[in-house]
């Protein structure tokens, strides 16, 4: 006879018992050991560190990893121009909004970011530099801006292995924009990034379709030295033609949570944006040699049983973004080998997952999930339960409990 699945024998027993679902919740003790292992390479070679905002979205969570850094993290990387104010309301120093800016009224909002505290603007292009010198000539106020070197690698003609974001590849292409940039009163140039996605978001030993596993090494380990040439020659090219601060206080930021390693032994590089690995997303499963603990789980309400061996569950259907696939689906880890079914995957009101033999699930029992990404679940909940040695420490409102909005 099939045993009825305990919910209160999940290492997370406290924070669910008695409480409304569904909830997310975040292992504090988790957390921390994911920090210290992400600082740990900044640390010994002596580099700055950027928290990257969206993959978090809570500000208790982001200012436990800046009190708990002891200094080593020095700023935030914002993704749009109203959280980069919001933050700078907030009281938040050092800001660098890593995307570039969309119209004239994403550098208004940056000019009154500024009137707060440094909040420097990301640029690949003219017209980016015409909407910020346009908004800090009315508004008579200096803003920083920082260049995007784009890192993908190109071993072929034709090819593009990386991301798509910046049209300046090469330091000629750099050199001229930052000349442009030199030209405007109202305009200073602190720094250069250059974000080698290819290598800090690839896995290299990914769940599904794992035939791919071993490309993606081979991609991470033939593009690396292009990427320490390129960012490096960008960075003295910007230095020998005069076009760096005048304080030598100049800026190079690249890598991600899953390259710090790498990016760490760069020497053109000053800081390292570190942000997933906090939380870690199953999507940050599978890098070798970075020993990470998932933080960030949710969990549903068990609301019908269709059929023996199934259950299906209130919610659930916060796909990630990316190219869609069955790696965006959130996945149960609660009653542990607990799996979505392929045909349904997870829904926009229920999700029916498949239980391991032998166990069931009673009707308002919980089936604890990780979500594909560490920071988009921060808009679907309005609060995250904090747990310490498995218990409820505290609650900590997201960006959505506090009613920030990125885009509108």
């Amino acid at each position: 006879m099939a045993q009825t699945h305990d919910p209160m024998r999940s290492p997370y027993a406290s924070a669910l018992r008695d409480r409304p679902l569904p909830l997310a919740f975040v292992d504090l003790d988790a957390l921390d050991q994911n920090l210290t292992r992400l600082l740990q390479p900044a640390r010994t070679r002596g580099k700055r560190v950027r928290l990257a905002t969206k993959s978090v979205r809570c500000p208790a969570l982001i200012a436990r990893a800046i009190h708990r850094s002891e200094g080593l993290i020095t700023g935030l990387m914002t993704f749009s121009a109203r959280e980069t104010l919001q933050w700078a309301e907030h009281g938040a120093t050092d800001l660098l909004m890593g995307y570039p800016i969309g119209g004239p009224h994403d550098a208004v909002l940056l000019v009154a970011a500024n009137r707060h505290t440094r909040a420097a603007a990301m640029v690949d292009a003219p017209q980016h530099v015409a909407w910020l010198a346009d908004a800090g000539r009315a508004a008579q106020l200096k803003l920083p801006v920082w260049l995007d070197l784009d890192m993908g690698w190109r071993p072929l003609a034709g090819t593009h292995i990386g991301v798509r974001r910046s049209p300046l590849r090469t330091p000629e292409d750099v050199v001229m924009l930052a000349r442009l940039i030199a030209d405007q009163p109202f305009l200073e140039l602190r720094g250069l990034m250059g974000y080698e996605a290819h290598v800090a978001g690839l896995p290299d030993d990914g769940r599904l379709a794992s035939w791919q596993n071993p490309m993606k090494r081979w991609i991470k380990e033939r593009s690396w030295p292009d990427i320490v040439v390129r960012r490096g020659l960008a960075v003295a090219a910007l230095h020998a033609e005069g076009l760096t601060p005048a304080d030598g206080e100049f800026s190079c930021n690249g890598g991600g949570s899953g390259s710090v390693d790498r990016t760490a032994q760069d020497p053109s590089v000053t800081e390292i944006t570190i942000g997933s690995g906090l939380l870690v997303g199953h999507l940050f499963d599978g890098y070798r040699g970075l020993d990470l603990a998932p933080a960030l789980h949710f969990a549903l309400a068990v609301t019908r049983a269709p059929s023996p061996g199934i259950v299906t569950c209130g919610g659930g259907g916060w796909i990630a973004s990316g190219q869609s696939g069955a790696d965006r689906l959130p996945m149960p880890v609660w009653p542990p080998g607990c799996t979505l079914l392929p045909v349904e995957g997870a829904g926009e009101v229920q999700t029916p997952v498949a239980l391991p033999a032998g166990v069931q699930a009673a009707i308002g029992s919980p089936v604890i999930f990780r979500p594909a990404k560490s920071g988009e679940l921060a808009e679907i909940f309005s609060e995250y339960l904090l747990l310490a040695d498995g218990a409820v420490n505290a609650h900590a409102a997201t960006y959505r409990g506090l009613g920030w909005n990125a885009w509108a």
